[in-house]
């Protein structure tokens, strides 16, 4: 059958332009997903209910949804995304909702759901540390892990924390020579929340 011009746009859109005369039953499962995404936005919706459009596909064809995902988000479409997949949710999602056996247990914005469970950054720093910068006497600040040349703290919001955490280590006699802050992951939260790892 005919194809017009704003189905072969969705097409090139997708990446099958070129497999636009191909019957689909000979597809890739990576390229049906990428087929049924693009009948979802053929019309332009407003809003786009996506349910783990990622599932099963491989590698490439992952990246390149997680993309055409973000390109409609930015084009002004409202998209409900549904996935098992957490680092999925963490990077593409604005907000976010934790549901549990059918149940909304939390919902809000990453570092909203952080704070309501009272997570804490992890600080590491490497240098040098003599014994007494690893006795930091900052409130809100425990020292984890105290080598000669490491020193991992736990820090509530650590990075408007950062220079007075510098400042204390120099004024101990230690130097800071690098600083990583690692941050509590969405799979993190999720376990906390439900008591439970992720399943099907």
């Amino acid at each position: 059958s005919d194809v017009c011009s704003s189905d072969l746009e969705v097409l090139e859109h997708v990446g099958l332009l070129d497999r636009a005369k191909d019957p689909v039953k000979n597809f890739s499962g990576g390229m049906k997903r990428r087929m049924n995404f693009a009948c979802g936005i053929v019309h332009h919706p407003k809003v786009l209910l996506l349910d783990e459009p990622t599932a099963g596909v491989d590698p490439q064809s992952r990246v390149r949804l997680l993309d055409l995902v973000r390109a409609q988000a930015r084009a002004g479409a409202c998209v409900l995304y549904t996935t098992h997949y957490m680092e999925e949710a963490e990077s593409l999602c604005d907000r976010l909702a934790i549901v549990d056996h059918g149940k909304l247990i939390a919902q809000g914005t990453l570092s909203e759901l952080r704070a309501m469970l009272g997570e804490r950054d992890l600080v590491r720093l490497t240098g040098v540390f003599p014994a007494d910068s690893a006795r930091l006497t900052l409130a809100g600040i425990e020292v984890l892990q105290h080598t000669d040349e490491t020193l991992a703290l736990s820090v509530a919001q650590a990075a408007m924390r950062l220079p007075d955490i510098f400042a204390a280590v120099a004024a101990a006699g230690g130097e800071v020579r690098g600083a990583t802050v690692t941050q509590p992951s969405l799979e993190s939260l999720f376990i906390k929340l439900t008591g439970k790892e992720l399943r099907e």
